[in-house]
């Protein structure tokens, strides 16, 4: 979707038309993957709008025809936990504070989520108040096969959809069309990508609930929904690999897909990523994920699968990341404690700590 001119440099640009904000990420070459700048710019920008009584609504979307937002520039991240430095964890807590802030924003928050939404793309999305798929949206988030698990709140969603498709999603790394996102909860409006023009323009001076229910059609049905049975079933507990064996066991050749999927996992990412998920159904709010999550982040980040996920993955693409250790029972309950144990002083402190912006 080509909301704005992508030749210019500025990896986030602002505009506004009517009583309407534009927040629009501008690396349309990298599917606008979201760097610490990025991240800063958009936050400086939410803080100043709040307080501004001519901006009635934010309006997020992604310049380019690929997507909203590739998530992180994890290319950047890897590079930081090769040299053992401290930049990512200053992104993350940069990030996870944007996530908050969009949650619990004063005003409403439109999020065009067309084309790929992966990652941290979620994190700028998913959290708003009026979010927006279309046929072309592509919703997942893959951190399980690159050493990592679900952030930017991603457990506080995968948490609480319906049974354990969020499990599921998260433990295979996968992405989902419109009409699971709608059903799962990780959005609210189905809109034709061709009346999206129309949107932005209605946008401008109606009341932002209404003006996308006017462009907006019923949902597409859900594959997900349609296979409850067996996900559900398979997905209970907190043992990944009962949850594998079950996998296996279903006649449903697409639980069996599914199991070989999870099988090429992080092992640490699935014991931790499935953990965070069981803690995530017990949370108040999102600022309790985001907390968690930080520790987790920092926990992955001086570690081995990490760093070799992103290399197999993303950097030299041979797809055949050497896990370690390579097999889930591999992993001890000691090991996957560790990654959430409390960091101190470094703790993120989100919860109970809104900021001037989230109080409004």
């Amino acid at each position: 979707m080509n909301t704005a001119g992508g030749m210019d440099e500025a990896p986030v640009l602002f505009r506004r038309e009517g009583h309407a904000a534009h927040v629009v990420l501008n690396r349309p070459k990298a599917i606008n993957a979201l760097t610490h700048e990025m991240v800063e710019m958009i936050q400086t920008a939410l803080e100043e709008w709040a307080s501004d009584d001519s901006v009635q609504v934010v309006v997020l979307s992604g310049a380019g025809e690929r997507g909203l937002c590739a998530g992180g520039d994890i290319v950047a991240l890897w590079r930081d936990a090769k040299a053992g430095g401290d930049e990512a964890a200053a992104f993350w807590a940069e990030e996870y504070r944007l996530n908050n802030t969009i949650k619990h924003y004063p005003k409403p928050y439109v999020a065009i989520m067309d084309g790929i939404v992966l990652g941290g793309g979620i994190g700028l999305s998913a959290h708003g108040s009026i979010r927006v798929v279309t046929e072309r949206s592509s919703i997942g988030m893959p951190e399980t096969g690159i050493g990592f698990l679900p952030d930017v709140g991603g457990t506080w969603l995968l948490s609480r959809a319906p049974g354990e498709t969020g499990t599921h999603l998260a433990l295979t790394a996968g992405s989902v069309k419109a009409g699971d996102a709608l059903a799962i909860g990780m959005a609210d409006h189905y809109v034709p990508s061709e009346r999206l023009p129309a949107l932005l323009d209605a946008l401008a001076t109606k009341e932002p609930r209404s003006a996308v229910i006017e462009v907006s059609e019923p949902a597409p049905p859900s594959p997900l929904v349609a296979d409850r049975s067996w996900i559900d079933a398979a997905y209970a507990g907190d043992d990944v690999a009962t949850i594998v064996q079950r996998l296996r066991e279903r006649p449903e050749e697409a639980a069996r897909t599914a199991a070989d999927k999870v099988a090429t996992k992080s092992p640490t990412s699935l014991a931790v990523a499935l953990r965070a998920l069981r803690e995530g159904r017990r949370y108040k709010d999102l600022a309790e994920a985001l907390d968690t999550e930080y520790r987790l982040a920092l926990r992955f980040h001086d570690h081995h699968d990490f760093v070799e996920g992103i290399r197999a993955q993303v950097v030299e693409k041979d797809r055949n990341p050497r896990w370690q250790p390579a097999a889930i029972d591999g992993v001890t309950g000691e090991a996957v404690a560790a990654f959430f144990a409390p960091l101190g002083d470094a703790e993120l402190g989100l919860t109970g700590s809104l900021t001037s912006t989230e109080k409004e």
